[in-house]
């Protein structure tokens, strides 16, 4: 998540099953975020345990899909309300009410709380994560007159702050305070999948036959191949500031950081692109204004380390761009208006992002200026962030390197964190006995999938969700006769066990016994 953190510590292999806290130690951010995964993990493993991959309350399952063909309207898909569970996480579907407001003087109370009662649905277009737009082609439903199409559910988690939810933001402290807690949120959207992309040829596959084929696809977009490792290395320039640390310290930055590398522009090697942030990606800008390229801040950071400075290469997103994971081209600053609290890009921004007050534009900073030196040259910029090169150590700065493995997938979004450590001279980075870094996979972002429906065309689409029942049923009353019958048989439980022999003299019982062996 892109947040203000010290470091995270959450490892499911450690088995850590609470954090506990001990008197008179110092509080991290860390051990908290780490009791809160420790509880999710816990959560979410036992509810896929139960439900399995995917499934929904019989009563409220949600994520029910309609289709609506587009006469003179452009296709579309009701999505109802309910509930639904991928991999042990809630989706909720349900549409809040608005709400009900005072009337207006002389209405009638019982009209404006009709007028508030929200649709029992949501639309493709209208979904709360999706941010789909009709005008670009590729967000359009596939047609069911060529061929069925899939709908399918994505989900994944993002972290917001108050630069995106004012809300979060505890205006008592003042705006010259900055924010507190950052939040994680679930995002769901419904989105649309030819047959074609999950390599079938039917035109009528069994349910059976499509979800196996999902299962594949999901698994394939699901596990990411891209893998990273980390070090650090005695800087060219260490001998130039003695000062910073100790002499024979490898990274060799002034303070602690949480370095996060993230992808930028997704697909093979040569296509992608990454950038980085010694803050996490966490020094972000709300945006009050766009006028070209200048662009009115409504802060311009809390401390000169937390600022903006010319030459520092910005993103100008939104939430909707956040929810979409689409790369746009990363500006850089190149004139500041201090006393304004404006700053003059290096390009206009994107027409599509930043526009919408309510959708909370603001400005990411990124901490790299250019590429790493190759052979003598400066690797160039594409789009503003660093090209991937696999195979050879790439340096961020003061020390800190970062090394692609080959043949990796890239994926928007997906990042890594490297926490550096002045007290060490060194990052953190799990490695071998030898002490060679290890490859990791990425920290996230962490992609579930589940099938909704077979879209065939105008009527009932084929449902593909599951759903399970409750485990609760109701207690019998118990009537006079059961409680009689039952009093009577704990008397006589007691009695058999006050006198084994069943009141009978022991020469009845011998005699009985001789009897029987008569017989």
């Amino acid at each position: 998540m892109h947040a203000d953190l010290s470091r995270l510590t959450f490892r499911p292999e450690r088995h850590y099953s609470a954090v506990v806290a001990q008197q008179g130690r110092v509080q991290l951010d860390a051990d908290t975020n780490e009791q809160t995964a420790i509880q999710l993990h816990q959560a979410r493993t036992l509810a896929a345990d139960l439900i399995g991959r995917h499934g929904g309350p019989r009563e409220a399952c949600g994520f029910r899909i309609e289709y609506v063909g587009g006469k003179h309207d452009i296709d579309t898909l009701y999505i109802h309300g309910g509930r639904y569970y991928v991999d042990g996480i809630l989706c909720d579907a349900t549409r809040p009410a608005p709400g009900t407001p005072v009337p207006d003087e002389g209405a009638e109370e019982q009209d404006a709380a009709a007028a508030a009662q929200p649709p029992a649905y949501w639309t493709y277009w209208d979904q709360p994560d999706g941010y789909r737009d009709p005008e670009k082609p590729g967000d359009r439903l596939p047609s069911p007159a060529q061929s069925p199409f899939l709908v399918y559910l994505n989900v994944w988690e993002r972290s917001v702050t108050a630069a995106e939810d004012p809300a979060l933001r505890e205006v008592a402290l003042g705006a010259a305070m900055p924010d507190t807690a950052a939040r994680v949120k679930v995002v769901w959207q419904v989105l649309g999948l030819s047959l074609a992309a999950l390599e079938m040829e039917e035109t009528d596959p069994s349910k059976e036959v499509v979800r196996a084929a999902f299962d594949k696809w999901a698994a394939r977009q699901a596990a990411p191949s891209a893998r990273l490792a980390a070090r650090s290395e005695r800087p060219g320039h260490a001998d130039e500031d003695p000062c910073l640390v100790k002499p024979d310290a490898r990274y060799r930055g002034p303070e602690n950081q949480l370095y996060r590398v993230e992808v930028h522009a997704g697909g093979e090697a040569k296509d992608a692109t990454y950038k980085w942030s010694r803050e996490n990606g966490s020094v972000v800008f709300p945006v009050d204004e766009l006028d070209g390229t200048w662009v009115q801040l409504a802060s311009l950071g809390h401390d000169d380390k937390l600022d903006l400075d010319v030459g520092d290469h910005v993103e100008l997103t939104d939430t909707a761009y956040a929810s979409r994971l689409e790369p746009l081209p990363l500006l850089r600053v190149e004139e500041l208006d201090l006393p304004g609290r404006r700053v003059r890009l290096s390009a206009e921004p994107e027409p599509a992002v930043g526009r919408l007050p309510h959708l909370q534009p603001y400005l990411r900073r990124w901490d790299h200026h250019e590429g790493p030196k190759r052979k003598g040259r400066t690797t160039s910029l594409r789009g503003g962030a660093v090209p991937v090169t696999e195979g050879e150590w790439l340096p961020l700065e003061d020390g800190v390197e970062v090394y692609f493995a080959k043949g990796g997938t890239y994926r928007t979004g997906d990042h890594w964190i490297i926490p550096a450590r002045t007290a060490t001279g060194s990052v953190e980075w799990p490695a071998d006995p030898a002490r060679r870094p290890l490859l990791q996979g990425p920290a996230g972002i962490a992609r579930h999938f589940a099938p909704l429906a077979l879209i065939k065309g105008e009527g009932s689409p084929v449902d593909l969700r599951y759903a399970f029942g409750s485990l609760a049923s109701s207690v019998p009353a118990a009537d006079e006769a059961a409680l009689a019958a039952e009093e009577q048989a704990g008397r006589e439980e007691r009695a058999a066990e006050a006198d084994p022999s069943g009141g009978r003299s022991q020469t009845t019982g011998e005699a009985e016994a001789s009897a029987e062996g008569d017989r």
